[in-house]
């Protein structure tokens, strides 16, 4: 494959579709692969633009194709990214991102470990789980359980974070914007004024936000226990 492999992670709410959307406005030469999943549409989510929706059925005639680079099954759903899109982003000479959850991720990244892997999380439980609940209001899906159980899904994908080599806590917009376009660009150009600000995100490096973030996610883990 030509080009680059990004591979983007984060817990259901954590701001992740906004961030991608703000990288491709300031960085181009970036395809986005639309993965597959067999869940129907929420909201004002359209096929082929959030997700290629698709029957069971065929999600499964595709495993047995042999046709995904990746896929898992989350709440009863299957998600997956195709081979094709690796081989499309190739075609155009574009670097390729992967919107995809951590099972996806350590697949890709067992098969690509080039791959530059990024983990975005939330600067808190308290504001993932009011993203959470602002987002099922505008959804008109409401539903104290599943707000729940995403919520300890959260818990659970941050064990996974140190196999991604950069994270970057979504707390303020614009400077989670520029961390992600300062390490999609040292990928591509090692742009040495951007060098230390990708640095600061590697997941070895333990910046001052993130520990606070991951602190906080801990200390309400241990608290539930109690």
């Amino acid at each position: 494959m030509a080009g680059i492999l990004f591979i983007i992670s984060a817990p259901s709410g954590s701001g992740k579709s906004t961030l991608v959307s703000e990288l491709r406005q300031l960085v181009e030469g970036l395809e986005f692969s639309v993965s597959y999943t067999t869940r129907l549409p929420r909201g004002s989510e359209t096929d082929g633009r959030e997700y290629h929706f698709i029957a069971r059925e065929r999600f499964e005639q595709m495993m047995a194709d042999d046709a995904f680079l990746e896929w898992a099954e989350v709440f009863g759903n299957y998600y997956g990214t195709a081979k094709s899109a690796l081989h499309l982003a190739a075609e155009h000479h574009r670097d390729l991102l992967l919107d995809i959850d951590v099972q996806g991720a350590m697949q890709v990244i067992g098969r690509m470990p080039e791959a530059v892997s990024i983990f975005i999380m939330p600067p808190s439980p308290a504001v993932l789980e009011k993203r959470l609940r602002n987002r099922s209001v505008a959804e008109h899906m409401t539903d104290e359980a599943v707000i729940e159980r995403r919520l300890q899904q959260a818990r659970g994908e941050l064990a996974y974070l140190h196999s991604y080599r950069y994270a970057i806590v979504n707390d303020v917009l614009e400077p989670a914007v520029a961390e992600m376009r300062a390490i999609v660009l040292t990928a591509r150009h090692g742009d040495a004024s951007l060098q230390a600000l990708a640095a600061q995100c590697e997941t070895g490096h333990g910046s001052v936000r993130l520990r606070r973030a991951l602190e906080s996610f801990a200390a309400v883990g241990q608290a539930k226990s109690l």
